[in-house]
């Protein structure tokens, strides 16, 4: 019974104290927005016919389906094509600021409402894998996926510096601004009855409930003589992040297991043939000698549709063996991408290989991204300096040398990581 509480309280200590998966929530946030990134840039000639006015789904129906199911677009507040550029162009954007992390509780909002926008008003564009992109982009409202790789990381690093080195920061404008543009805007689509629901529930609740709610956060920070607001609004931010990065990877599992369990059912999928006819269609047979090399050996495709299935089913049940989850998640991305290029369908490989990334190990995801920083840094230093701009090479008399200029500043991030207080509740 002792061993049974200590854990129940470790258990709470550690989802309240801190937000779980800094990495993993990171790296679905750039997966997710580069995916959908590339897709608004790749369908941009055909923007207006897949979305707008001129798309086969005309303003007219679209209206008639979003009385019956309530799903939030903004497109439909006009039929005008201004209206649409307007929208398409804020969703590319607030794409490309989430991919960076720039400003990201507010960003990853816009972020919704454009893939919301645009796939409730055609709902019938999409392969598969703007579904999942679909339940991501709400739930990565909830996640705090900037702790690391993000501007606002970046940014948080600096003011902490900038406080040990001068004990005084410069005030930050940029976020109340953004705040209140947002409020404003959602204030007259308010008024003007544009966005569906009551104040006691549906969409208007939701967008006026995140608006107090950042502003809040914003609030408690300006308080220096009570820690205490912050400490509780933390403890709910980590709890709400852990719970959403629960629910994705749940998701993630839900959907392989419906996936498998219903191939099963098949009787293609039961007589090993099931890869076997999608190879000789022209719409997913984009390289036709590749797909009818991969289709001449029947021991191949039979390989294919059971390994399909194998993995798909087993996948749930691995991540209790670490070692076997890792095995299968390689194989599992291995497939997408192969997906991607065999029968054409790289945003719903993309998508998939996205979701999959929530379940990759913290070390693995460390070295990727010091691969990656290292890459960057050689690039950098064939740039022309700038102002302020540290030059690697032979120092000056006096002058610490690179590696003590380092070593000084990850031991004054390790120092400023340890003075953070916990917030969590503790036993």
């Amino acid at each position: 019974m002792g061993r049974l509480v200590a854990a129940t309280a470790n258990g709470i200590t550690r989802v309240t104290d801190r937000a779980l998966g800094p990495y993993q929530s990171a790296i679905i946030r750039i997966g997710f927005s580069a995916t959908w990134l590339l897709f608004l840039l790749r369908e941009f000639p055909h923007r207006r016919e897949l979305y707008g006015p001129d798309g086969p789904w005309s303003w007219e129906l679209a209206q008639r389906l979003i009385a019956d199911n309530d799903a939030f677009t903004v497109l439909m507040w006009s039929d005008s094509m201004v209206w649409f550029e307007i929208v398409y162009a804020v969703a590319i954007l607030s794409t490309f600021l989430l991919l960076l992390g720039w400003r990201t509780r507010a960003v990853s909002v816009l972020f919704m409402v454009g893939v919301l926008s645009l796939q409730n008003r055609s709902v019938f564009m999409g392969d598969g894998g703007d579904n999942v992109i679909h339940l991501m982009a709400i739930y990565l409202v909830f996640v705090r996926c900037a702790q690391v790789w993000s501007l606002d990381a970046r940014r948080a690093r600096r003011v902490r510096e900038r406080l040990e080195r001068d004990g005084g920061a410069r005030e930050d404008l940029a976020g109340p601004l953004l705040w209140g543009v947002l409020g404003f805007a959602l204030l007259v689509s308010t008024f003007g009855g544009l966005v569906p629901g009551g104040l006691l529930g549906g969409w208007l609740t939701f967008f006026w409930g995140l608006w107090a709610v950042h502003g809040l956060w914003w609030a408690a920070g300006r308080i220096e003589s009570d820690t205490k607001p912050r400490a509780l609004l933390d403890i709910v931010g980590n709890l709400a992040h852990n719970a959403a990065l629960v629910v994705i990877m749940a998701e993630a599992c839900l959907i392989y297991a419906a996936a498998g369990w219903y191939k099963i059912q098949g009787s293609r999928w039961q007589d090993g043939t099931a890869a076997y006819y999608p190879f000789h269609l022209d719409y997913f047979s984009p390289w036709a000698a590749l797909s009818d090399l991969m289709s001449s050996s029947g021991t191949m495709v039979m390989l294919v549709t059971y390994g399909t299935v194998i993995v798909q089913v087993a996948f749930p049940f691995t991540l209790f063996n670490r070692r076997v989850k890792n095995i299968l998640l390689a194989v599992m991305i291995t497939e997408h991408a192969v997906i991607a290029v065999v029968l054409g369908l790289p945003f719903f490989s993309l998508a998939m290989i996205a979701a999959d990334a929530v379940f990759l190990p913290t070390p693995f995801l460390k070295r990727l991204g010091g691969l990656v920083a290292r890459a960057r840094d050689r690039v950098v230093r064939r740039v022309p300096p700038g102002s302020g701009r540290t030059i690697p090479g032979p120092r000056g008399p006096g002058q610490p040398s690179l590696t003590q200029e380092k070593r000084e500043k990850g031991e004054r991030q390790e120092e400023g990581e340890a003075e953070q207080p916990h917030v969590g509740f503790t036993a």
